[in-house]
Order: C-alpha cells, then structure tokens, then sequence
C-alpha cells in the first residue's frame, strides 16, 4: 500500500469512526443534564412510536444521521435513573468510571463465555469475581458467574442447589431430569421477590413445590416457623432466605436461618440483590450476620455498585455443584481444567459480553473505603428523607430504616397514597415507584445512586410533601 493509498484509508476510517465521537458528545451531554433535568419522561407512549417508527430503506442511511436523529427521537422517552433523585425500582447510576469500561467492552467485543476466545477480559472476570467474594466476607474459592440479574442469579444459584440436593438423594438431575426424582420442595418467606419463584419454575420447581414461611411486620422470615415446616419435609430442600427485602429492606435473621437448614440438611440460598452489600459497611454488616455460612447468594452490580446494566452476580460456595449445574461441553470447546477461567463453567449463557469489566473498573476505583462510603452514605440519606417526610401530618413510614428503603403512606388511603406518586411523577422533580404491602397501597423510595446529595433528598421531600398538600386541596375542593 502507497503513501496514497495509507492516506485514503486513514480518511476513510476518519469518517467511519466519526460517528463514534458523536455519540460519546451526545452521551456527555445527557449526562452533563441528569443534576437538573427532569427525572420521568415527557413524552407518552403514542408520541415515542410516532418518533421512533421509521420505514426501512432499501440502501440503509448515514451512520451519522442515525445516531443524531436516534438521541434526538428518545430523548423525551428517557428516564433520569442515573441521576441524584431517582428512588424506584432499586436501580442505582452509572459511576462515571463504570460507564467508561462498558464502553470499551463493548468496543473490544470479547465473548466472555470462554478464555480461549477472550483471554484477558476472562482474566479480569476472574480477579473482579475475587473481589466481590473479598469485599463480601464470602469463602474463598467460590464459583463466581456474571449473569444479567438477580432474576438469572437466582437460576444459576439455585440449579446449583438443585443439583446438590438430588446428588445427595441418590439422583443426577442433569442426566435423569425430575420426572421420578424425589420431591423436592422450596421454603421462601412469604415477602419472597417474585424473581425468585420465576427462577424456580424455570428450573421446573412448580408452584406447588414453593412453600411459603410466615414473615414478621418488616417482611423478616421467621426462623421458628422455617425450623416447623422443615421438620415437616423428609426429603431434599432448599431454603431461600432474604438481605434485604424489596420493600422494608430488612433481612431474615440469617444466622437462626442457615442453623435450621445445617440442622435438616437443606441448601441455604440468600437473595441479597441490593443488601448483600451492606456486607461492606462495618455500620451495616451485623444485619447480615450468619449470612457467610449459606450455600449461595445472589447479588446484582448495576444497583448499588451503580454499575451499567446489565450486571447480575451468582455465588456459590460448592463449585463442583455450580460448574456441574452450569458447564457446557462441546466438541469445539477445548477441554479445561478448573484452572482456566472460561464463564460458561458458571454462567446459563454459552456466549455473553464481559459484564464483569465495568465490575472490575467501579470496584478498582472506589476501593474498600469509598465503596463502604457510598453504601453508608445511601443508608443515612434514606433515614434522612423518612425524618423529613415523617414529620408532616398524614405520612406514615412504614418500615424500621435499617437500610436504604422507605416505605410511605399517605393520609392512611390508598387512593391518596396512589395520586401522590401520580403527582410526583407528573411534576418531575424525583421519581418514585409504588407498590402494595400486606394489602396497602405504599411509596417505596429506594436510595441507592452515587450521585444522591442531602440537596437532593430535601428538594425531594419538599416536592413530596407539595404534591400532598395539592392532593389534599383538591379532594377538599370536589
């Protein structure tokens, strides 16, 4: 190739790559705006299909023009999630540092399924999957898989755990299926998270098979009633206990849990979604006492390690259980030994981005200090605005604050509960999701993101309780 020809190339890969520079402009522009943008969307579902319906032409479009007319059409669309007043659903941000390893994952293009095809990103995988184990207080050596969330992670835990207690019946699950295999049966406190019981019918453990454990005030399984329904099962069983529970964020009392499954022979599996981390906090790791000694936990990283979407992680301390449930051979799959860290050993996926990359990047960063930080200072924001809130005539905090969840009832009514959070919405200045609890329509407002300031939560609760105040004057008025 000629001086020429170099030249024509280096502009040819000029204005490919141009596009590129575009979108990284658009995406420091969005992010330059979540402090002060709206948090819901504007636009409603007809006008975000009217913008984004497009007729497919027969010769494609300029790049360029694609991605410009793309942030332009799902900019009114695009909820503030990564921003400061964002508390519904559990869905942290993306630590800016996070956000810049996902980037270049997506532009290295590794499957992480297997170390042959991605060697250094396997590598990375491996070190960051140490890490959480380190941070957590979790035993070494545990099988570690990246999945897409706690939904997944609940599967890879509890096929696991499936395995496990069929290989201890006297029965292989993998080579024989359930048909004839003996009953097991699932114990789940009556607050379980509906990815939980998805996870089990998914593993062909109907619903039938999930028996539900009487749970306290705060949604807490209660270890007597556990110790009473085990005693009443004489065959395998999985026990799946909470850190965290979606609404009240409390957890089952682990330690009482984990000696009722050692006692009867049962696997222990802890849904830690979110509050699996407060294991980092030395404020916050007594909730969680006993909880290093169960079988599996399942955690995600895009909550509060306010890493990108998507990024679920699946613990199990068996490893010879985990890769048993999980590995998958092939004759173009070279043979390896546990050494070699290949994802699909403990993953559902045979093919799968490196999600643990941007894992790797936020946890390098943050370190054992900042990360702690960031759960504290989350925890102490949430007790902040249950304060603000709790002094206004009408509101009601449901919960004990142990944690980063709020749980608020407005004016003792459902309905006024329900048109509070519509008002909210509507006006824009945080956003907070809605939920029923023991029969009671309820406001959950989830702290978890990186950026959330003492600001943002008294701006918050001033616009909650306006919005209130306003819902109050017009069923006054009618």
């Amino acid at each position: 190739m000629g001086t020429h020809d170099l030249g024509d190339y280096s502009r040819c890969m000029d204005e490919r790559y141009a596009v590129l520079d575009d979108a990284a402009g658009l995406a420091r522009g969005y992010l330059d705006s979540l402090p002060s943008r709206r948090v819901g969307p504007s636009a409603d579902l007809e006008e975000l299909r009217s913008r984004l319906r497009r007729a497919l032409t027969d010769g494609g479009e300029d790049p360029r023009s694609v991605i410009a007319d793309l942030a332009r059409d799902v900019e009114p669309g695009l909820v503030a999630s990564a921003g400061p007043r964002y508390f519904g659903f559990v869905i942290g941000g993306t630590l800016p540092v996070a956000l810049a390893a996902d980037w270049l994952t997506s532009a290295w293009d590794q499957n992480a399924g297997g170390y042959v095809a991605a060697p250094a990103v396997s590598i990375a995988e491996e070190v960051a999957a140490g890490w959480v184990c380190e941070l957590l207080g979790l035993p070494a050596g545990c099988g570690v898989g990246f999945v897409t969330g706690c939904q997944m992670a609940h599967f890879t835990c509890l096929a696991a755990a499936r395995h496990a207690v069929l290989r201890d019946a006297g029965w292989d699950v993998e080579a024989r299926g359930l048909q004839g295999a003996p009953e097991l049966v699932v114990f789940a406190g009556e607050q379980v998270h509906v990815t939980v019981t998805v996870a089990c019918r998914m593993l062909g453990i109907d619903t039938e098979r999930i028996r539900s454990v009487p749970a306290d005030g705060q949604g807490r399984m209660r270890a007597d009633e556990l110790e009473r329904a085990l005693r009443g099962h004489d065959g395998p069983a999985i026990v799946c206990a909470q850190a965290g529970e979606v609404n009240t964020g409390a957890f089952d009392p682990l330690a009482d849990v984990v000696a009722a499954c050692r006692e009867r022979g049962a696997w222990c599996h802890v849904d830690g979604a979110f509050g699996l981390w407060a294991a980092v906090s030395p404020t916050r790791r007594p909730l969680l006492a006993g909880f290093e000694r169960a079988d599996s936990w399942a955690t995600d990283g895009h909550k509060w390690l306010n890493v990108p979407y998507d990024c679920g992680i699946a613990v199990v301390a068996d490893r010879s259980a985990h890769r048993a449930a999980m590995t998958s051979t092939s004759a173009y799959i070279p043979e390896h030994d546990d050494d070699v860290p290949w994802g699909l050993d403990w993953t559902p996926e045979l093919s799968r981005r490196a999600r643990g990359i941007p894992l790797y990047a936020a946890v390098r960063s943050l370190g054992r200090r900042g990360l702690a930080d960031m759960v504290d200072r989350c925890c102490d924001l949430a007790a902040r605005i249950a304060d603000r809130l709790a002094e206004a005539d009408g509101v009601e905090v449901l919960n004990d604050v142990v944690l980063n969840q709020v749980l608020v009832r407005f004016g003792g009514d459902d309905g006024v509960t329900t048109a509070v959070i519509d008002r909210v919405q509507a006006q824009g200045t945080c956003w907070l999701s809605g939920s029923t609890f023991r029969g009671q329509a309820v406001v959950r407002i989830s702290v978890v993101g990186w950026q959330t300031t003492p600001a943002d939560i008294d701006r918050s609760a001033d616009a909650i309780l306006a919005a209130l105040a306003a819902e109050r004057a017009a069923r006054a008025a009618r």
